[in-house]
């Protein structure tokens, strides 16, 4: 049984045993939700996950596209894939560089669950 994190999004189908989860565990989430894509999971329960978006060029009242790149936590029960849209939210820091911890894998790109 999941219990409800505060935000609205469908808990997972597998269940798991990890502390660091915030379905099942003890980890609790606050600050931002992000949505981005999958670059890597090679890590052992971490993925990076990039984000793009415009920023400004002032010299020439134009836009680039920007990229910025972040660790998140994978709980045991959610199965991700690289190239998956997922919805990661800030949690506590886990360690020197993972503060976001992956909530909901969003079935655009392909991802399992």
């Amino acid at each position: 049984m999941a219990k409800n994190i505060g935000v609205s999004v469908a808990p997972p189908k597998k269940s798991c045993e990890g502390k660091f989860c915030p379905f099942h565990g003890a980890l609790s989430i606050r600050g931002k939700l992000l949505r981005g894509t999958v670059v890597s999971n090679k890590a052992k329960n971490m993925a990076v996950v990039a984000r793009e978006f415009p920023r400004s060029v002032g010299k020439y009242k134009r836009y680039e596209r920007s990229r910025s790149k972040m660790h998140a936590y994978v709980p045991d029960c959610i199965d991700i894939e690289e190239s998956s849209d997922v919805t990661i939210a800030e949690c506590r820091p886990l360690s020197k560089t993972v503060s976001f911890v992956v909530i909901e894998v969003n079935n655009r790109n392909g991802g399992k669950d």
